[in-house]
This record gives C-alpha cells, structure tokens and sequence, in this order.
C-alpha cells in the first residue's frame, strides 16, 4: 500500500469562480501520474467550485497507473481527524525544514505527505508557514524552488524509490523554447527525463498560449 499525499489548496479561490487557473488543475492531474497506482492524493481546503472542478476531472479520468485523487473543501487537519491519522504522522514538505527528506522517513515513521500548495510562487511566498505552525515534523526538498507537483514526484522518489535527493537528475531554471523567436524560463527547479524538464501534459502548450496572449493588445 502506497503514501498519501496531501496538497493543503493556499490559493485564494473566488467562491462563484466556476473553475480553478488552467495551470493549476494541469500540476494537480500530473500529481497523480507522479504519484503512481499504490497511492492516493488528497487536495484539501478547496472552494466548493474548485472542489467541484476536481472531483469531476478525477471521475472522467479513472486511469489505472494513476493515483486515486480524492477533493475536499474540508482542511487536513479535517481529514486527519476524520481518518484518524496522528500530527505525529504527517510530513510537512518545508522549505525551511531543518532536516532533508531521506529514503529512511519512508519506512513507516510518517504515513502522509503534506504539502502547502500552491508551491510555485515566483518570487517564492512563504504560504507553508500557515501549516508550519500547526507543529507538524517537516522535512525539506533542497534551496530550490519546485512545482507542486515536482515536489510531490521528488517525495514519492525518495521515499518510496528509496533514492536520496543528491541522487535525483534536476534541471534548474529551464528555458521552455516553443520556436525561434519565442521561448519562457521558468523560475523553478524540475526532474530532467536526461534531457528535458519533466512537465504536466499539456503544460507546453498552456505556457505558450499565455505567451500570445501577453502579447494581445
């Protein structure tokens, strides 16, 4: 049986919008392909419109090498007691965690995951801070700043592939190139394939088309 892992939703959801940003649902259907079939995926602290979105996304993509997902307007600290899972057993991913996450805190000292997204502020906000005080044992990714969902991919690697961070092929700051004359650096750091950055589906093409519009007058 896989981990849970937990995305506390930070972002500031209008009650009457009828979805979440493009971008967002795209690194949170890619949590669930990074997560793999023996886990599940938890999004916490969503608006009932964002909550709505999610579910039937989830429900319309039942693929098997996927992670169950599961969205909830209630907050973690909801769902653990609901579920019945200790403070003591839950993982903050914290950037500003003392200790760095090994393969070792994946041998049954910790059961969840938690982590406060939306992770990919540029330049970083320190939302896990909200969670941080609520005095859950955290651990950290490195000095970068990931994704949401690469920070989720880099956990279930460490601690269900059993490989340490120093171990993990990165890329730091990639330029997205779309033709000659276009092209994006994003300010975060992502697991490379041995060439590329390792990016939801559908997120080349969503960046690109932000692009043009940018450039709509």
């Amino acid at each position: 049986m896989g981990f849970s892992y937990v995305i506390e939703h930070m972002e500031e959801d209008e009650e009457t919008s009828k979805s979440i940003p493009k971008w967002v649902e795209l690194e949170y259907m890619h949590m669930r392909t990074f997560a793999g079939p023996e886990a599940t995926v938890h999004f916490t602290h969503l608006s009932p419109s964002s909550c709505n979105t999610l579910s039937s996304l989830f429900a319309q993509d039942a693929e098997p090498s996927r992670a169950k997902a599961y969205a909830h307007q209630k907050s973690v600290l909801q769902l653990m007691d609901q579920k019945g899972v200790p403070l003591e057993k839950v993982c903050l991913l914290d950037p500003k965690a003392e200790k760095e996450l090994s393969p070792e805190d994946g041998d049954g000292r910790f059961e969840w995951f938690l982590f406060g997204g939306i992770l990919g502020d540029d330049p970083p906000r320190d939302r896990t801070g909200e969670l941080r005080v609520l005095g859950f044992p955290g651990r950290h990714l490195g000095p970068i700043q990931m994704t949401t969902d690469t920070a989720l991919g880099v956990t279930k690697i460490v601690v269900e592939d059993k490989k340490r961070l120093s171990d993990i092929p990165f890329i730091d700051y990639p330029t997205i190139v779309f033709n000659p004359k276009e092209s994006v650096e994003m300010p975060f750091r992502y697991i490379s394939d041995g060439k590329d950055p390792i990016l939801p589906p559908g997120m080349r093409e969503h960046l690109h088309e932000d692009l043009n519009k940018s450039f709509d007058f």
